[in-house]
């Protein structure tokens, strides 16, 4: 039996929770980082110092947070939807950087591909709802799941052969067509591109799941990095205003190739407060000057899309609803120092409907438009968290407030982020 161990690391709310930062910090430890879900709809962002002492920020779309670490080897999964074109982008600019990339880089040979037409279909759909928009990104994640679920997805296996590829490849473009019109792109220029890429991309391809298993019996350490967040889960998330895949811990497991058993810590990353990019209900969504505030402090705007997102209280009903579902051992609560100077600030601890208090959190999203919230009130601090370096450092209300998330959300902080740098983080 070995007991080499596996650690993920998953969203907690709606996305944008500061996961890369986290990643990029315990991939140290690690000698595989592996992704498993989302695509090019992520945005991982890392702060970096360079040699001079200036923070140097890196936002990663596909690539695997872990690449900063050179001594890991960073995995796709299959259950990653992967533009190449944007993934070999991203590989150019660290490399750039002064990042080896060469050998550190795997992709799983049944990972499902996104193509232009899928970008294309995306935006035609979103168009299509009108006032009823779900707010995605147009990075065609959701068209590439639908191809994946109807059973005519393209797989990196199908690409190896290329020459079968592009007949799949003109049927499903044809097939689209049938559906949302005879649109045009250059589909000679995306084969040709993909062909350029062929020789490197073979040397990447494995299969993941043998990959993944045989470095557990090697007793090689594995961290998996989700994307998106729970509440943003297909199954388990604001419906219909959810992304198109699982990041909870069952879309973990099936889109690594890992066993449940596998797994030995299972961490949330948390804001203090809580964020949200697009449309779909918010119950603790602040609409007014704090809110503003919170964004601005925060820096509340989108790595992927630059979309300004909507900021509010900590809502520890989908909190510890998300700690439920996903069997969290620990919390990473981040951005803890952007509500430094806020004079009082609220828990969310209780939905109400007609009255009545709400079990936990609903699965009819219409009632989330339609609910009380209830609110503890917290005093808050006004001192520099920055550079703490312990948690006692931090001042009393902060520590008080820390404590009441643990409570009520039914599980332990174990790191606090206090600033955006890699080394602002306070471990317990």
């Amino acid at each position: 039996m070995s007991n080499s161990k596996v650690a993920v690391i998953l969203g907690a709310q709606w996305g944008d929770e500061g996961k890369g930062k986290l990643i990029d910090i315990l991939s140290e430890k690690y000698k595989i980082v592996a992704r498993a879900t989302g695509g090019a709809n992520a945005g991982h962002t890392i702060y970096l110092k360079d040699q001079n002492g200036e923070r140097k920020k890196y936002v990663f779309h596909l690539v695997p947070s872990g690449m900063l670490n050179e001594n890991c080897v960073c995995l796709l999964g299959n259950g990653v939807a992967l533009h190449i074109p944007t993934f070999f982008q991203e590989l150019k600019l660290l490399r750039e950087n002064g990042i080896k990339t060469e050998g550190r880089v795997l992709i799983s040979d049944r990972i499902h591909l996104l193509f232009e037409y899928h970008k294309i279909v995306d935006g035609i759909q979103e168009d299509m709802k009108g006032d009823k928009k779900v707010g995605t990104t147009k990075r065609g994640i959701g068209p590439c799941y639908t191809d994946k679920v109807r059973r005519n997805g393209i797989r990196m296996c199908d690409l190896l052969e290329f020459e079968t590829f592009k007949d799949t490849y003109h049927e499903n473009l044809k097939m689209l067509k049938s559906l949302y019109g005879d649109f045009e792109y250059d589909t000679e220029k995306e084969l040709a591109e993909l062909e350029s890429l062929l020789p490197e991309i073979k040397k990447m391809v494995v299969d993941g799941a043998y990959y993944l298993n045989d470095a557990l019996e090697n007793g090689d350490n594995i961290l998996v990095e989700g994307a998106n967040g729970a509440l943003l889960d297909i199954d388990h998330g604001t419906y219909p205003y959810v992304t198109s895949s699982s990041p909870t811990i069952g879309g973990i497991c099936t889109g690594i190739g890992l066993g449940a058993n596998k797994l030995t810590q299972v961490i949330g990353i948390m804001k203090a407060y809580c964020t949200r990019v697009g449309s779909g209900p918010f119950p603790t969504e602040l609409t007014n000057e704090l809110g503003d505030q919170i964004r601005e402090q925060g820096g509340e705007y989108g790595s992927t899309t630059g979309r300004p997102r909507r900021c509010g209280w900590y809502d520890a009903v989908a909190g510890a609803y998300s700690v439920m579902i996903n069997g969290l051992t620990e919390l990473n609560l981040t951005k803890l120092d952007v509500l430094t100077g806020v004079e009082n600030l609220k828990i969310a601890t209780a939905y109400k409907l007609n009255g009545e208090k709400l079990r936990g959190f609903p699965a009819n999203t219409k009632l989330l438009d339609k609910i009380e919230v209830e609110y503890i009130e917290l005093p808050g601090w006004t001192e520099d968290i920055s550079k703490a370096k312990t948690f006692e450092d931090l001042p009393e209300n902060a520590k008080k407030y820390i404590e009441t998330i643990e409570k009520l959300s039914n599980c332990k902080v174990t790191s606090i982020g206090i600033g955006p740098a890699r080394d602002e983080m306070i471990f317990r």
